[in-house]
């Protein structure tokens, strides 16, 4: 009556790939979750979405939260406006426009210059010199070289500090990562956010035009007709074929896993076979592409936060390339990147550590409808498999194993999630391990998000180690 235009919701629920209902909704969460969802808001002002899904595993949210924290409010060698400004570059490298639209409203909050928003060009030489490390860091980490970190040290005025570049570097990793839990979780925008509302005339009898145009009909539309039922009957049946079909998907691959734990205890593969079954698989991910593998060209809001807006993934051995093989027995997290990292950056090492185990190991048993299941095999598989991806090998893994466990669809998602994260759809998300619970494929987010932050890590760590020897 007033003529104020009312915001609703976009979207229902945190997510586009899950369903609200099955959601944790808020006010039925229990004490644990409550209390995470206070030091949530108490830090961010807001309960995002982000939050409301990965508080389906609350271990590791307590943990992504302490870890967030630290890195952008606690003691730190970076001014909080960078901080904010770097996880806008990191982020805009996806086309992250959820993440970008958080952290612009906090740079600005902290204090930082609106004209630095205006595009890459406009911030300073400092932050505008990281921008070849993002992109390579977030589309190919493997070029990485102690040249480009001998680069960012040595540009006299505008330098940067070897703890500078850890936290920058940390930051970088963790904003690419978390762009990949976004799209790989379908999260949708908050209400007050871009993309997250629509606005809607007054409505006469509570219905309007635009409820159709938002693609609402009511609830009653399905029995206008007797004929309209024998669509929603023919879905029931290919509902029921589906749930069928992936039972015998879950009984099949546990056992896989299964007939894969005797093998291991009949007999172990050689070095040189192991070495074979590495190249093989390497080679094989390559050809592992999404079916909707148009390109998508940024919106000139994400685009202006970033430089060379056609660099994107390749392959590491497409073109005539050849990118030696990184071997982890040579440099490791736990040997290696852990001690540089909290040596240059007190206690982030440490909570980086702590995250990167509670995803790997967390486990409830189950897998689907089964309990009392020891998934260790599968998550290692996971893991390795992105790794694998990046050039990573694991000496004392059998990569022969990959294949057995994870099908074609499910590699789709996992590279998509991982190297294009901004081509994700839902028909990807439920196209694989149909009979799994949402919270176990948020779990499979978990997994893929840890292990290409460290895969990030470990390449710009080694770098900075050999620029430092």
């Amino acid at each position: 009556e007033l003529g104020i235009r009312i915001p609703r919701p976009l979207g229902h629920g945190p997510s586009r790939f899950i369903p609200e209902k099955e959601t944790i909704q808020v006010g039925n969460e229990d004490a644990m979750m409550h209390a995470l969802f206070a030091d949530s808001f108490a830090t961010l002002g807001r309960l995002d979405n982000v939050t409301l899904v990965m508080v389906f595993h609350p271990q590791y949210l307590e943990s992504f939260l302490k870890t967030q924290h630290y890195l952008l409010q606690m003691d730190g060698p970076l001014p909080l406006h960078y901080r904010h400004y770097i996880g806008i570059m990191a982020a805009a490298r996806h086309q992250c426009s959820y993440l970008v639209n958080l952290h612009v409203n906090d740079f600005l909050h902290v204090g930082g210059d609106p004209k630095w928003l205006n595009g890459l060009e406009n911030a300073p030489q400092k932050l505008q010199n990281l921008g070849e490390l993002n992109k390579m860091l977030a589309h190919r980490p493997w070029l990485i070289t102690k040249e480009h970190i001998e680069q960012l040290l040595k540009t006299e005025e505008n330098s940067w500090s070897l703890a500078e570049l850890i936290h920058a570097v940390v930051l970088l990793t963790h904003y690419h990562s978390l762009a990949s839990f976004t799209f790989g979780c379908g999260i949708s925008p908050e209400i007050d956010c871009e993309g997250g509302h629509t606005f809607r005339p007054p409505s006469v009898s509570n219905y309007c035009i635009c409820d159709i145009t938002n693609g609402y009909h009511g609830v009653d539309e399905i029995h206008a007709s007797p004929a309209a039922s024998i669509p929603v009957r023919m879905k029931c049946f290919s509902l029921l074929f589906k749930s069928t079909e992936s039972v015998c998907e879950v009984e099949a691959l546990m056992e896989k896993m299964k007939q894969l734990q005797e093998c291991r205890d009949e007999e172990e593969a050689s070095q040189e076979e192991m070495a074979t079954r590495f190249e093989r698989e390497k080679r094989e991910s390559m050809f592992v592409c999404s079916s909707e593998d148009e390109e998508s060209a940024p919106t000139r809001d994400v685009s202006r936060h970033f430089e060379d807006t056609s660099y994107g993934y390749k392959d590491f051995s497409r073109h005539g390339m050849h990118v030696p093989t990184f071997r982890v027995q040579d440099y490791s997290w736990e040997d290696h990147g852990y001690s540089l990292v909290n040596r240059l950056y007190p206690d982030v090492g440490q909570l980086l550590d702590e995250k990167f185990h509670i995803a790997y190991n967390l486990t409830y048993n189950t897998m689907a409808m089964h309990k009392d299941v020891d998934t260790s095999m599968l998550r290692r598989a996971i893991w390795n498999y992105i790794h694998c991806m990046f050039g990573i090998r694991y000496d004392d893994y059998d990569y022969g194993e990959i294949n057995q466990l994870l099908d074609r669809s499910f590699k789709v998602y996992i590279k998509t999630v991982v190297c294009t994260p901004e081509k994700t759809t839902k028909r990807m998300y439920d196209s694989f391990w149909r009979q799994f619970e949402h919270s176990e494929k948020v779990h499979v987010n978990l997994l893929l998000v840890e292990a290409r932050m460290q895969a990030e890590l470990l390449y710009a760590l080694r770098a900075i180690t050999r620029y430092m020897t």
